[in-house]
């Protein structure tokens, strides 16, 4: 930020010392030329005077060999031409050859035969190569016998207009290079609360509800911005705090009166002797155990939103710890488990463990999708769309439910994975399209499963724990039955930034393991349950 800002300020100087600098520069390119106008102007007057003498009398060796002299010494050469333009004395040659150079000549030499001096140049850049003319006329008014012209070469004043432009850009770097130095910890005091406010807003969005701005430092205006910040989150913190223990504490004090409900209930058994009064008795405990598993449902979602921090995890340590459990759940309703997953896998997990969600996804697939076997998978994203094993579920539908935000894809190249996607298919009924859609709501049910226990809790929570470690749940078409799709639950989360891709790479695996799914060591935890 600090250098943005440089990049923004010293243009911004640069340009004010150009426009300050520019009009200098073509000062002092016009004052050396017209000082250098003025000392050949008085040169060619005082030649003027002594040819009009020498014309006159017909006495001109003096001043041939003041013109000699003249153009030994400075290196000028100087001529005095008559009425006809015709060279009378002087370096006659060289105004010759000056005419067929410079054509502008002739007609400078015209006007001083007229009785006109030229107008003082204008200002003459360095990089115009072109001599110093200048015409005297010899004599006056209407008696001009001739003229004076020398030819002055402008290297030495070329040479002077920038060595001068030299020491002024000089002289304006010394300002900018105080600008930048002092702009530099200037810049810095200004931005470090905007820094520091950057980072307790992305840390607050990581779940650190506790990080505040440093409202210290800096800018009054940032120290007011940074107290504002502070007394919102510290708003927010409470109104969080409040909405979870309200949730935690109606729970808790709804939990024994609906016990003493249940067993009052549950007593008057006996005393039932009519069928539609144990008909009723049997509805009002069922109601009894639903309101219980809601309330067990509503604190474990308080406590699951307590917890906001994503951390790095081992997919291998999460499968192996829960695989053997699945596996005992599938046997109970006669279904079969499968997990194909490469080895090595590193990945942020959600805010109360990546165990926890999968052990909700992989129980609802076992309890209420009716088919006869889940498959686990993991899959490596790469820039292009591709992925470390072939997948197991069908694209993407129209109307796929998706909530958070997908991960970024890769930027580097396509070498290193940034993403790891986990899906848990059935072959089950599935779900449509629109079902879809609304089963991540809170509280939402099939309507096939109103009379399988639940609460419709369980993937809205899973789904907002995804979305807090940066990653998205989405429902989609599951494995193939005989006429449609079951349902797929895809969870994708970032690849750890420590994870090594080779690790996790099916090339370096058993080809039995990632093609079968069946491996024929422990350590392969591909396999039926």
């Amino acid at each position: 930020m600090r250098r943005r800002l440089l990049v923004v300020l010293v243009p911004l100087a640069v340009l004010l010392v150009g426009a300050l600098g520019v009009p200098l520069a073509a000062t002092v390119a016009q004052r050396e030329i017209q000082e250098t106008y003025v000392d050949r102007l008085n040169d060619a007057g005082r030649f003027a005077s002594l040819a009009e003498s020498a014309l006159s009398t017909g006495r001109t060796e003096a001043l041939t060999l003041e013109l000699r002299r003249y153009y030994e010494l400075y290196g000028i050469p100087a001529a005095v031409l008559g009425p006809d333009g015709a060279a009378v004395l002087g370096s006659g040659q060289a105004i010759s050859e000056a005419r067929a150079e410079y054509p502008e000549l002739s007609a400078i030499i015209a006007e001083a035969l007229a009785g006109y001096r030229p107008e003082p140049p204008a200002v003459r850049w360095p990089w115009d190569g072109r001599p110093l003319i200048v015409a005297e006329p010899v004599g006056r008014d209407s008696e001009v016998i001739g003229v004076v012209v020398t030819v002055s070469p402008t290297d030495r004043t070329r040479s002077t207009v920038l060595t001068t432009w030299g020491q002024l850009a000089g002289l304006g770097v010394v300002p900018l290079a105080g600008l930048v130095a002092v702009a530099w910890p200037v810049s810095g005091w200004i931005l470090r609360p905007v820094r520091r406010l950057d980072d307790a807003t992305a840390a607050i969005a990581k779940g650190d509800l506790a990080t505040r701005a440093d409202a210290a430092g800096g800018p009054a205006e940032l120290r007011r911005l940074a107290g504002s910040f502070n007394a919102m989150m510290d708003a927010v913190e409470r109104a969080l705090q409040r909405q979870r223990a309200f949730v935690s504490d109606a729970s808790h004090q709804l939990r024994n009166p609906l016990t003493s409900l249940r067993l009052a209930v549950e007593s008057l058994e006996p005393y039932l002797s009519r069928p539609d009064a144990r008909e009723a008795h049997a509805v009002a405990v069922d109601e009894a155990k639903s309101m219980h598993r809601m309330l067990n449902a509503l604190l474990a979602a308080a406590r699951m939103d307590s917890v906001r921090n994503a951390e790095p995890v081992d997919l291998d340590t999460v499968l192996a710890t829960r695989v053997e459990r699945w596996r005992a759940l599938a046997a109970a309703t006669g279904m079969q488990v499968q997990v194909r997953a490469p080895d090595g896998i590193q990945l942020l997990e959600p805010p109360g463990g990546l165990g926890s969600v999968l052990d909700e996804v992989v129980s609802n697939a076992l309890r209420l999708s009716g088919g006869s076997r889940v498959l686990i998978s993991a899959t490596l994203g790469r820039d292009d769309g591709a992925s470390t094993t072939d997948r197991s579920t069908p694209a993407t539908e129209p109307g796929a439910s998706t909530t958070g935000r997908r991960p970024a894809p890769i930027t580097d190249g396509g070498a290193v994975p940034t993403t790891v996607e986990l899906t848990v298919a059935d072959d089950g009924a599935g779900l449509s399209p629109d079902e879809r859609e609304r089963a991540l709501h809170r509280f939402w049910r099939s309507p096939r499963h109103q009379n399988t226990a639940g609460t419709g809790l369980g993937l809205a929570i899973c789904a907002d724990l995804v979305e807090a470690a940066g990653g998205s749940l989405t429902l989609r078409p599951g494995l193939p039955r005989g006429d449609g799709h079951g349902l797929a639950a895809v969870i994708m989360l970032p690849a750890a930034e420590d994870a090594d891709p080779h690790d996790a790479d099916p090339r370096h695996a058993d080809p039995d393991v990632t093609a079968s799914g069946r491996g024929t060591t422990p350590s392969h935890r591909d396999a039926a349950g």
